[in-house]
């Protein structure tokens, strides 16, 4: 009984017959007793049934058509028939039932007593009964069924059959269909259409009789097209020299430079990276950071800034490494499959979290690029869309060879440092290697790692804390690097293992304090001479196995429980993969499919994309879902034009952005209109722009950039560690104090919130407050909350005191000593307008109350203005910050209009 009660719920997972847990659960006659030690009795009576157990096959000829036909019908077709195959089991036809279900075969012509329908319907081995449902067949059907197959299971003609396309029939769902370029509208009011998205929108508010908004004012369309292109508002400069032009296609060319510009791919590299669950740690409990994750977010941003087309944006990061002639940038680009979670746990079952990962790159892949909720098929038949489970494993099995490699991945500007230090560098390593004994010392300790390797599952004490530091190396791969021959290592792996033998010499020698001492002593020094010598970066990549491992379906989901093989392919509802005869497919193959103009479904996804960021919702409301039950895009036309324009203009990214923004309806004016309120609430039509809350990192930059603060003179590079409040590193794994968040000094603690280091257990307060995803599955759109802890966030926190400082020195220094100046330098950097003579009044009145107050406190006005400023008193500027915050708690502020 113990040991199935360790069992239990595997057991009740797939042996309760649903007859008799509904008998527990509605009550019976017999008497009382707890519910699971109920189903514990049950789950070990169906274990012991045995074969010998079975009804036996009946003594006669048995007739298909009367005696088994009506079985199958009655009993098993709903479930196993031409509408659906639960677990890809079909028998309405001899060749679909003989071929059998994920599990394998199910009859064995001539063997009752080994078909494994035989073993359902009768409950063996603690297998759930079939059918799931109603009365379990009676003895005298298992024994008409027994006999059946005993005597060769024989199907004659004329009986039902498979329809002729086997497994899942092609969707009339409209995501499924290729895209077809439809003609453009004609409209009554042509004068306000700019472009052709102008008229799919328009065409629709005239068929409910409403009238677009008109174009937004100069001010707030130059901040609304500088936050969406670059992240940034434009400044007071900008904003006067576009304001004051009135020549033709002024607004083009603001469009055309901030296309241009480098801080573009900064701006839109943070959706991306959303999809790709990009974070700078591992996740789990531990959480250990990634020191090197910031180099595929580098090559993120740098291939949106060239405008690498989508096409190859998703090739390489799909198989840059399978590219001919991959170099090291195609390389990078794989560290999009890097960014799955990495538990380090000692004990841990490797091959558990070896499928973890490759489910969760199925499951991103498919979410990223064909909007597709695929993981709903990795223990079952996706409920509503036409994916099978097979069809799941088959993308899995894509994913499923990948090895995990750290490669270097130099910069610009570091080869050349590198290389005129390199050998006094290793010398200087060696030297002290050998001071401290290590080359004499480390090789037993490798031995005895190796031997721990080798027996899993036979764990003493100490091999088990050598099984949970082999997974705390750098990157989490020193059992890979354990089982390589040391000649065949290379010099980084070396070094992982020696750094790692040193900082852990004390679990092989035993708790002796002195040897303790040296070790931590010569870990130091090691630390201390790697700082004070060029290194050469690196990357997070992923290569193929050199011999791929047959891929097979997992039964229910569970990775041990393997079901029939699979090849790699793609999902049978869509166009098939181009795959040359007779060889295996490979993920380059999948990689160009997924960005070839056949499939219907990237160009959709990617356009909607751009939509979403563009407008606050997309064309299809669920970007990652385009499935049965996603919603229906809201301007179909529109949504297979523009996915049609974006593949015959070359995927270019940034001409199709350029091509919304200069249309009359990303032009038009946010303002909310009484007559839409019923018409259409939701805005869906498009009949205004929409007001949007910033995401969280634009809020924090846009702080910063009003107070002078912000630093944007390097692109990409190393995460930063800005301040935040004590407490939240104490939150994370083990006696964590605010060593483990090493705050960023000088301008690096000022750069954008895209490089702000996110770890995943503990992420930096303000991008949780403001909504920033979790960084652990494919997220395709950010939700937007109101609560009270963003309005603390932007009131108190460092970051914004600071910014509200600088941004009223900035009006203090810039602007003429009259109150108005000063409030209109302050307005055009926080709001990019002027403030109204109304606001000049108001704000004036609070300005006076709170100079008094700051006049009889000097101390709290010190606090707020730190420094003295020439021809300004304390209380003045003190007073001045406050004014400066308010404008950085304006609701306006944080908004996008």
């Amino acid at each position: 009984m113990f040991r199935y009660a360790a069992e239990a719920p595997n057991l009740l997972g797939r042996c309760m017959p649903v007859h008799f847990i509904l008998e527990v659960v509605q009550g019976s006659s017999r008497p009382a007793m707890p519910i699971v030690f109920v189903f514990l009795l049950a789950a070990c009576a169906m274990l012991g049934q045995s074969v010998d157990s079975l009804p036996p096959p009946v003594a006669r000829q048995v007739s298909f058509q009367r005696d088994i036909e009506p079985i199958l019908r009655t009993r098993c077709l709903a479930c196993h028939g031409p509408a659906q195959q639960m677990s890809g089991l079909r028998l309405d036809a001899r060749e679909a039932a003989l071929r059998g279900g994920y599990s394998g075969a199910v009859i064995v012509p001539g063997n009752s007593a080994a078909s494994k329908l035989i073993h359902r319907v009768a409950g063996l081995h603690g297998l759930m009964v079939m059918p799931p449902a109603g009365p379990r067949l009676s003895a005298a059907d298992i024994a008409l069924l027994r006999a059946w197959i005993d005597q060769g299971a024989e199907w004659p003609e004329p009986a039902a059959k498979a329809s002729a396309s086997e497994g899942q029939p092609k969707s009339a769902h409209w995501a499924f269909q290729p895209v077809r370029r439809p003609a453009i509208p004609v409209v009554g009011n042509s004068a306000w259409v700019r472009n052709p998205i102008d008229a799919f929108v328009l065409s629709q508010l005239e068929k409910r009789g409403i009238q677009p908004s008109p174009e937004a004012g100069r001010n707030t369309l130059l901040r609304r097209v500088y936050l969406d292109l670059i992240g940034l508002p434009p400044t007071p400069e900008e904003i006067a020299e576009f304001v004051n032009d009135a020549s033709p296609g002024a607004y083009e060319r603001v469009v055309d430079r901030l296309l241009a510009s480098p801080h573009f791919g900064e701006r839109w590299a943070r959706p991306w990276l959303d999809r790709a669950r990009y974070a700078d740690s591992d996740g789990y409990e531990k959480d250990w950071v990634r020191p090197w994750a910031w180099r595929y977010r580098r090559w993120v941003i740098e291939a949106l800034n060239r405008d690498l087309s989508f096409d190859q944006f998703t090739i390489r990061q799909i198989a840059g490494d399978l590219l001919p002639a991959a170099g090291i940038e195609e390389r990078v680009a794989t560290g999009f499959h890097r960014q799955t979670l990495t538990n380090r746990e000692g004990g841990v079952d490797n091959k558990q979290f070896e499928f973890e990962a490759a489910v969760d790159r199925t499951n991103t892949v498919a979410t990223a690029w064909l909007g597709l909720t695929m993981g709903c098929a990795q223990c079952h038949d996706h409920k509503y869309d036409p994916i099978s489970q097979k069809d799941y494993y088959s993308l899995f099995a894509f994913f499923e060879n990948l090895e995990e490699v750290d490669i270097d991945a130099p910069i610009p500007g570091e080869i050349g440092p590198w290389l005129k230090s390199r050998d006094r560098y290793r010398a200087e390593r060696e030297r002290l290697l050998s001071e401290y004994k290590v080359p004499e010392l480390q090789p037993a300790w490798e031995k005895r790692m190796l031997e721990a390797a080798a027996n899993p599952g036979k764990w003493t004490d100490w091999d088990l804390a050598w099984d949970c530091l082999l997974k705390l190396t750098e990157g989490g791969d020193g059992e890979k690097i354990i089982r390589k021959p040391p000649e065949l290592r290379t010099e980084r792996e070396r070094d992982v293992l020696t750094d790692h033998f040193i900082r852990n010499y004390h679990f092989a020698v035993g708790p002796k304090e002195y040897e303790r001492v040296r070790f931590k002593e010569l870990d130091e020094k090691l630390r201390a001479l790697r700082q004070r010598y060029p290194q050469l970066s690196q990357a997070m990549t992923v290569e193929e196995r050199p011999s791929a491992q047959p891929c097979r379906l997992r039964i229910r989901g569970d990775y041990r429980a393997l079901g029939i093989p699979v090849e790699p392919d793609v999902p049978a509802v869509l166009p098939g993969l181009k795959k040359a005869k007779g060889q295996r497919p490979t993920r380059l193959d999948l990689a160009r499919w997924i960005a070839s103009p056949e499939n219907p479904l990237t160009a959709r996804v990617a356009v909607n994309w751009v939509w979403q960021e563009l407008f606050g919702r997309g064309i299809v409301r669920s970007p990652e879902d385009f499935g049965t039950r996603g919603e229906a895009p809201s301007h179909p036309e529109l949504l297979d034009w523009l996915a049609s324009e974006f593949v015959e203009k070359g995927w270019s990214l940034k001409s199709l952005i350029r091509s919304i923004v200069l249309s009359a309806t990303y032009r038009q004016s946010s303002a909310v209109r009484s007559d839409l309120q019923t018409a259409d609430p939701n805005n869906a039509l498009l009949a205004r722009q929409a007001r949007l809350r910033l995401p969280a990192e634009l809020i924090r930059d846009a702080a910063l950039h009003a107070g002078g603060l912000l630093a944007l003179d390097q692109i990409g590079g190393k995460s930063i560690r800005p301040p935040q409040p004590d407490g939240v590193v104490e939150l994370g794994y083990g006696k964590r104090d605010k060593s483990a968040w090493p705050e960023s000094q000088g301008a690096d603690k000022y750069r954008r919130g895209l490089y702000i280091h996110f770890q995943r257990t503990t992420p930096y307060p303000l991008l949780v407050n403001f909504d920033a995803p979790k960084g652990t599955v494919a997220q395709c759109r950010r939700e937007r909350s109101n609560t009270a802890l963003q309005a603390l966030n932007l009131l108190n926190d460092e970051v914004f005191v600071e910014a509200a400082q600088g941004l009223a020195y900035r009006a203090v220094s810039e602007a003429r000593p009259e109150f108005a100046r000063r409030l209109e330098r302050a307005y055009l950097y926080a709001l990019a307008r002027p403030p109204s003579p109304q606001e000049v009044e108001k704000i004036q009145a609070a300005y006076q109350r709170q100079l008094a107050l700051y006049d009889q406190d000097l101390e709290a006005a010190r606090k707020l203005a730190p420094a003295l400023l020439p021809h300004v008193s304390r209380s003045e500027f003190a007073a001045w910050v406050w004014v400066a915050s308010v404008l950085l708690n304006l609701d306006e502020f944080i908004t996008r209009e």
